[in-house]
């Protein structure tokens, strides 16, 4: 997965709360094997309602999406994250997060920041007409209007974000490791490599 460092430009000030995985993507969608093209169907519902934050062309390309409290509850769809990173957005800021929606978007590098509702008042009152920085080496958001406001992340999460690595890039960066185990074990324990035999 690509790394997250700063994350900067405009932002969706949706705001809506409870908002669930079948209104990130709904469920008709999840007959498809691959992840590209889901973007499509992000917030369908939504998006047929005239006037909508989401087709508002000063919201085009936006990476970030401020929503309300318990983001992401309902099902444990994966495609909700799929979905959200196929609109381009790579960040969304919220009060909460259900947590197994927060578990999916790491996995696929999407950064999720959790701050008190005043402070995401406040981003969205900015978010209708000017730009936000995420940063996730210091661990900021911050506005035009010198608003700095300070989140919480795991380190573990942190550093895989950081570095762009999924659970694939996790175990590559310990290939030597797992090759010298490898090597050890042909050695030590020569029978475990040999085929098993068939019996007659």
């Amino acid at each position: 997965m690509e790394p997250v460092s700063t994350i900067e430009g405009r932002a969706i000030p949706f705001g809506a709360k409870n908002v669930d995985t079948d209104v990130i993507i709904p469920a008709h969608w999840l007959k498809t094997v691959t992840r590209e093209g889901l973007g499509r169907g992000a917030f369908e519902t939504v998006r047929a309602q005239p006037g909508n934050v989401f087709d508002d062309p000063e919201f085009a390309g936006a990476p970030v999406l401020i929503a309300g409290d318990n983001f992401g509850c309902g099902s444990s769809r994966e495609h909700a994250a799929w979905a959200i990173l196929d609109l381009g957005i790579r960040a969304v800021i919220a009060p909460s997060f259900s947590d197994i929606f927060g578990g999916n978007a790491f996995k696929n590098g999407i950064l999720t920041v959790a701050l008190p509702q005043d402070q995401v008042d406040r981003l969205l009152e900015v978010a209708r007409e000017h730009p936000i920085t995420i940063d996730l080496e210091n661990q900021t958001v911050t506005t035009p209007f010198q608003d700095r406001f300070t989140f919480e992340i795991d380190p573990f999460r942190k550093h895989c974000l950081l570095e762009g690595l999924d659970e694939v890039g996790l175990t590559l960066t310990r290939d030597a490791a797992i090759a010298d185990y490898e090597k050890h074990q042909a050695q030590e324990l020569p029978w475990l490599a040999k085929p098993m035999e068939r019996a007659a």
